[in-house]
């Protein structure tokens, strides 16, 4: 008689997001699919349809779990928007696979309200961090602008580190390297 692997760690959801992490990090979130999952996860294929009904479904799962980790991260950070746009970086790095989910609209239902509110916590909190910005030239800041400033500049540094197109004199230390270019933001 030959046995099949079953699965048996009791929380089958967070098992197929885990091999969807493994995977995307492997190849990127253009190659992932449910019979791929499955297969790491030692389940039938019809499993991962069973939870998140289709790719996008569970790709959309991946974002609101990984905007959610962002919130944390950034929580975690303290009010300092130097130290949030760090951890920010940081967090892409460690969190690529779903930093690359996040950021993709077309990859998964955009406009799925855990989606909506994962993504307002983790915007909640940048925002948040902008607004203990003291005002420039004597005028009060905008709030919005200011985050969306902020933002840019980490997610963009972020990607480009990602991506590894930053110049070789960075550094190898994606926080230390941060640190420096978000110093920017206060000059």
């Amino acid at each position: 008689m030959t046995q099949t692997r079953g699965y048996h760690h009791g929380d089958l959801r967070r098992a197929l997001l885990d091999a969807a992490v493994e995977a995307i990090g492997e190849s990127g979130p253009a190659a992932l699919s449910l019979r791929d999952l499955a297969r790491r996860a030692g389940v039938s294929h019809a499993a991962p349809a069973h939870h998140f009904g289709d790719k996008a479904g569970l790709l959309t799962a991946l974002a609101v779990q990984g905007f959610d980790l962002l919130a944390g991260t950034l929580r975690d950070a303290g009010d300092d928007l130097l130290a949030a746009g760090v951890a920010y970086v940081d967090f892409a790095v460690r969190h690529r696979a779903h930093f690359e989910v996040m950021f993709r609209p077309d990859l998964y239902r955009a406009h799925d309200p855990e989606v909506r509110a994962a993504s307002d916590r983790a915007g909640g909190v940048l925002r948040d961090r902008v607004a203990g910005l003291p005002a420039r030239d004597g005028g009060a800041g905008d709030p919005g602008r200011d985050a969306l400033a902020a933002w840019s500049i980490v997610h963009g540094f972020a990607t480009l580190w990602l991506a590894g197109a930053l110049p070789p004199r960075v550094g190898d230390d994606p926080r230390e390297a941060a640190r420096v270019v978000i110093r920017r933001l206060f000059e």
